[in-house]
Order: C-alpha cells, then structure tokens, then sequence
C-alpha cells in the first residue's frame, strides 16, 4: 500500500475510535441501552470503554505503540461482543432516536470483525 493512502486509513481509523471513546462520554445514556444486564459496574465500563477507544486512538497515531495500540482494539473488540450479542437478542429497541432493528443488530456483528482485521493489519504492518 502507498505511503498517502496507508496514512490517511490510519487517521481514519485513530479519529474513528477517539471520537467513539468521546461519544461515551457524550451520549452515557446509549450505552447503557446496549450493555448486557449480567455486566456488573455498567457505569465503570461505559466510561472505562471510552477511554480506552480514546487512548488506542491516540496511540495507533504514533510509530512506536501502533502495534500496543492495535493489540488494544483487537481485545476491546473481542470483549465487546457480547454487546452485540445483546443487541442482536434484544432487537428491536429504540437506541436514541434510532430504531435498532434485528437486521441493523445483525449487521453491525460482521463490522466488528471487519474492524479486528483493520487493526490486525496495523498490527501486523509493525511486527
């Protein structure tokens, strides 16, 4: 992959997860919504969640914790989901003043996958 392209995937990826980690602190109440009840501590999670996306984003920007980073989100992905799980058993409902439908929750499962490979390849691209 070309140098400019690599870059600018990267700097999508990083803003993607520094604005996600934002957003839990920005829309808590959404969180909680998708948060399985056996969860203990929802509160604590949705925070901790969202720094974590924030820091892995930060993180994933500089050459030498790209590959830390990328490690991060390919575990925070994995212990996210049973959220989707969640969402998927629970659909429909109403997720702000969005409908989740099971077609919806069904989709977003496959996208965590497609986002652990992305950051498989940045882990991989430092190995």
């Amino acid at each position: 992959m070309k140098r400019p392209i690599y870059k600018f995937f990267l700097w999508i990826y990083a803003l993607f997860y520094i604005l996600a980690g934002c957003n839990h602190f920005l829309s808590t109440e959404v969180y909680y919504v998708i948060m399985p009840k056996w969860l203990p501590a929802s509160g604590f999670l949705i925070y901790f969640s969202g720094i974590l996306e924030i820091i892995s984003g930060l993180l994933l920007l500089i050459n030498k914790t790209r590959k830390f980073a990328a490690l991060l989100i390919i575990m925070m992905l994995i212990a996210f989901l049973p959220a989707h799980i969640y969402m998927i058993q629970q659909a429909p409902f109403m997720l702000g003043q969005m409908l989740i439908t099971p077609l919806i929750a069904w989709l977003r499962l496959p996208l965590q996958f497609l986002f652990i490979g992305w950051a498989g390849y940045y882990f991989k691209k430092m190995a």
